[in-house]
């Protein structure tokens, strides 16, 4: 185990907020995650600290103490005050005790010793202090066996786990969360407990669960997080669209992939490749309209056709309803699940220039994150086919790279602008304009034209006049 005496020696904030203490007459303890993640050897830049007696006091002495000009920002309501130092971000807060009511996750707040504030600690690991104290300086306390929990990689409430999630039901979220970061294991009186208090989420914020919620896509490995998800109830509550992609139906003999768990292979594998949170949502959502595009024909079997499209459309509503933003991000995933399947087709088809530029015009800037997504959604458990398919997407890749290079399409703009159509044919805006656009931009994709002012001049005239509109006379 670290020597957690002489960690705390060697960094000289704690030895400053002993001294701090000891002139406030407080005891103080580094309580939480960054005690749990120095016995698990995990880097953490945030240290909360818990005295028998006034945080944010504690606080102001501390910015005077440390280096430089240390600003307090303190919340008189919560208790609560934090001092960014270097590298680390300093959190003060009063010992509590707390109460709750049964409709809210409020809790009503009271002063209290160290044992009533590690009493109301989420999870045992959680719940570990570090005495800063003259007398006990680097002493843990650890009344519930975090450590023993640690060693045994198990997630477990202090107390009746009941209790603990029916009082904070995001606690819930933050147990998968937590298991799914570290990959622990939930104790099965708390993992038994979630499941019956999962509709308690009910109350929670959308944005407070969508935070723990990102937290397990970033992990590792987030199939495991959303699996428990899914095992206890919970994802039900505020993402059933992803529940009902859950399940095998069979007829005559022909039965469909589980969409639930081909998604969360797919995300496994884009996870193994990139830490994009956005990339790793069009992961979740790229087959997200395969349920409601189900059919099954007799002649070829179960069909999803359009669930692309219907899959983009989509999107909008899911982020709206998740309150995640409505901004480029959404937009890349939703331009991320239209085009999921264009470059597959490219692999089954012959690969012409015309179709590469097409997928490269309309993927845009996030045309490397579309590759990604699409070699991710290969998980056939047959091994050849997947590494056929993979051999086949360096044949498109290749060709792609050689399409860049020339039509430069991954940030496009065509070479004839609105301004150029209204100036050569003396018109206002108007819809012609759009017309002529797409028809240059068509020829341009097609490669019956270059994307420079010399070729596309002569074809917007030749439009221009087939669509009666006349040049404007040179003075």
């Amino acid at each position: 185990m670290v020597d957690l005496r002489a960690h705390l020696e060697d960094i000289p904030v704690f030895k400053i907020v002993s001294e701090a203490a000891r002139e406030c007459k407080v005891d103080v303890y580094c309580v939480g995650g960054y005690v749990r993640d120095l016995i698990l050897k995990r880097p953490s830049k945030d240290i909360d600290f818990v005295c028998v007696g006034s945080g944010i006091e504690l606080a102001k002495v501390v910015a005077g103490k440390l280096p430089g000009k240390n600003q307090v920002n303190y919340f008189k309501n919560f208790g609560t005050a934090m001092i960014n130092s270097g590298d680390y971000e300093l959190e003060f807060v009063g010992a509590r005790k707390e109460s709750y009511r049964k409709n809210s996750r409020k809790p009503v707040v009271e002063d209290g010793t160290l044992e009533d504030d590690q009493n109301r600690r989420d999870f045992t690991i959680n719940a570990l202090a570090l005495s800063l104290n003259e007398d006990n300086f680097g002493e843990l306390v650890d009344p519930f066996g975090g450590v023993k929990d640690l060693r045994r990689k198990l997630i477990r409430t202090p107390l009746d786990p009941d209790i603990t999630f029916s009082d904070d039901p995001l606690r819930m979220m933050r147990a998968i969360r937590f298991a799914s970061q570290l990959n622990f294991d939930i104790e099965p009186d708390t993992f038994e407990s979630i499941m019956q208090n999962a509709g308690r989420i009910e109350i929670v914020s959308k944005e407070r669960i969508v935070d723990e919620l990102n937290k397990i896509i970033l992990s590792p490995k987030p199939s495991y997080g959303f699996k428990l998800l899914f095992q206890a109830g919970l994802l039900n509550h505020f993402f059933p669209e992803m529940v009902d992609l859950h399940g095998v139906e069979k007829r005559k003999g022909q039965s469909h992939k589980d969409n639930f768990y081909h998604t969360l292979e797919v995300l496994d594998n884009v996870a193994e490749v990139s830490d994009d949170l956005w990339l790793r949502w069009a992961a979740i959502l790229h087959d997200i309209a395969k349920p409601p595009t189900k059919r099954f024909n007799p002649k070829v079997g179960w069909t999803f056709h359009g669930h692309e499209d219907k899959g983009a459309r989509m999107v909008p509503g899911i982020f709206r309803r998740l309150k995640l933003p409505l901004n480029e991000k959404m937009k890349m995933v939703q331009k991320l699940v239209k085009l999921h399947l264009r470059p597959i087709a490219l692999v089954k088809d012959t690969v012409t220039d015309s179709a590469v530029r097409r997928v490269l015009f309309e993927a845009g800037e996030h045309i490397d994150e579309l590759m990604m997504l699409c070699k991710a959604d290969i998980t056939s458990k047959n091994h050849e086919r997947v590494k056929r398919y993979l051999k086949n997407f360096e044949k498109v890749e290749k060709k792609m790279k050689e399409v860049e290079e020339k039509d430069h399409l991954r940030n496009f703009q065509l070479s004839i602008t609105g301004e150029d159509i209204m100036k050569t044919f003396d018109i206002k805006p108007s819809k012609v304009i759009g017309e002529i656009k797409d028809e240059i931009r068509e020829a341009v994709l097609e490669g019956t034209v270059s994307n420079n002012y010399e070729d596309t001049y002569p074809l917007m005239i030749e439009i221009g006049n087939r669509l009666g509109l006349k040049q404007k006379q040179k003075s």
